[in-house]
């Protein structure tokens, strides 16, 4: 128990669910950007076509109550476009991060580096040195 009660108070752990919980979300805005937003009038300007409804029927359904059974390339295409959303927002958030990664490196190697310590031979010649003073 005290094993996974130090698992679980590692920030990473946090981290992680935190991110878990933003990307379902993010997911599920780009999901309704997609399909509320963008394919409306993707539709439109293709003559008026609901993408949500494309499908090739393979078997009708019947009436003993067998369900349809088709092919749904309308909301497969509107997954792709959610999938390249996400994707181009994905890229955007790595390299604004990767910019600013740089941009923290370049100010760490803009710091002047301490100097060196005084080799023995320095220290035994100031110690010569103040001695010879007295």
């Amino acid at each position: 128990m005290k094993e996974f009660q130090k698992f679980i108070s590692k920030g990473n752990v946090v981290e992680i669910a935190v991110g878990l919980i933003m990307a379902t979300y993010f997911g599920a805005i780009a999901k309704s950007l997609v399909n509320d937003v963008l394919m409306p009038p993707i539709g439109l300007l293709l003559g008026g076509v609901d993408f949500s409804t494309m499908k090739i029927v393979l078997q009708e359904a019947t009436a003993e109550g067998t369900a349809e059974v088709a092919i749904n390339y309308g909301v497969f295409i509107n997954t792709i476009l959610t999938f390249l959303i996400v994707a181009m927002a994905v890229f955007m958030i790595v390299k604004g991060y990767n910019r600013m990664k740089e941009k923290w490196e370049k100010k760490e190697e803009a710091k002047p580096a301490a100097p060196p310590a005084p080799s023995k031979e320095e220290l035994l010649l100031t110690e010569i040195r103040d001695l010879l003073k007295k």
